[in-house]
């Protein structure tokens, strides 16, 4: 496991302090649930991107937000992103 080091801002420290007492957790537990929990917002909203964008088909952009299928569907639909393409339905189907 590597080891991250890195200065925050005193006014994020204190929300982080806050965040700690609220969820029972030590610092480094904290950091690392809250960097998981970051990373996993932004690979799912790189996938809504490159969907709305017609850069990968839907089974792909699933891949990249690391979530099935039926429930990216759920995701999609909850950000209002329309994904059918004539260009990515046939291979969207076979991968289905």
């Amino acid at each position: 496991m590597g080891t991250i080091s890195t200065r925050v801002p005193d006014d994020l420290e204190a929300e982080l302090e806050d965040y700690l007492e609220e969820e029972r957790l030590d610092r480094s537990t904290a950091v690392r649930k809250l960097l998981a929990e970051g990373l996993d917002e932004w690979r799912r909203q790189q996938a809504l991107e490159q969907l709305a964008a017609d850069e990968v088909t839907f089974s792909k952009a699933a891949e990249i937000a690391g979530m099935s299928t039926w429930e990216f569907a759920t995701h999609v639909k909850e950000h209002d992103i329309t994904w059918v393409s004539d260009d990515h339905l046939e291979g969207d189907l076979e991968e289905l």
